[in-house]
């Protein structure tokens, strides 16, 4: 099984911008032993800016362009820095690839995109993925790597998707304010009323939300690729997600004709 796993700032960063070391740790570990099982994995991760943030002192998060680029710039030697060391440790070896929007709306440049990752695949590497924030401005950004990871999937016809973030899945209503929401398991079709729950924006580190994580979903059933939403609090639980296990939300693929 092909799989792209997403991982959020507020997966990877502490509160304070700092690494959770100890959960990187440990995803990891699980990456190295799902491609070690034989699984193709391909990492699309957040934590540039977050990380800049923090190994600058900053006291939140920057609004402004110029000093978002300048974090994005410094959290991203941090954070590849870290993958190729911890991965390294499981005899496994890592690209970075630092993508734009136009990287997919020009043919010619996703194709090349699609053709390096296919040859990276085959050469056994595992392929760590982000928006290359030190350059990406309005008019050529994806805006957000819950979207990045639903383009990298469909590009390289990923069986599965996986988003994981600060919460366990879809609910009925915000779990931080509703203590009766509950968990939706299973998303067959994604309809007015799924798009209604998606609420507003996500941690302050990162940039995402449930909404652009059920735009991510639309983009991949789109395409023949099933998501899941999950909790990167614990990331074993890739184990029972490769294993077919109920875990997190699951948004099925529309049927291809």
């Amino acid at each position: 099984m092909r799989i792209v796993v997403k991982v959020g700032t507020s997966t990877l960063a502490h509160k304070t911008g700092h690494l959770n070391i100890r959960r990187v740790e440990e995803l990891c570990k699980v990456l190295s032993d799902l491609k070690n099982s034989g699984e193709e994995v391909i990492l699309v991760s957040s934590g540039a800016i977050g990380m800049g943030v923090g190994k600058l002192s900053l006291k939140e998060r920057p609004s402004d362009i110029p000093t978002k680029q300048a974090a994005a710039a410094v959290g991203q030697c941090e954070l590849m820095y870290t993958y190729d060391k911890l991965f390294s440790e499981y005899n496994h070896t890592v690209a970075q690839l630092l993508m734009t929007g136009a990287d997919f709306s020009s043919e010619e440049r996703h194709n090349n995109f699609s053709n390096t990752m296919m040859r990276l695949l085959e050469l056994d590497v595992l392929p760590v993925i982000n928006e290359n924030d030190t350059v990406a401005t309005e008019e050529i950004k994806v805006g957000d790597n819950d979207t990045l990871s639903a383009l990298v999937a469909v590009s390289i016809n990923a069986d599965l998707l996986v988003l994981l973030s600060d919460i366990d899945g879809l609910f009925s209503a915000d779990p931080r304010k509703n203590p009766d929401a509950r968990l939706i398991s299973e998303v067959r079709e994604i309809t007015d009323e799924i798009m209604a729950l998606a609420g507003d924006n996500g941690s302050a580190l990162g940039t995402g939300g449930m909404k652009t994580k059920i735009h991510a979903a639309e983009i991949c059933t789109d395409n023949g690729c099933d998501m899941i939403i999950a909790n990167g609090e614990k990331p074993s639980l890739l184990y029972d997600i490769a294993d077919g296990k109920k875990t997190g939300t699951r948004f099925y693929a529309k049927k291809q004709m």
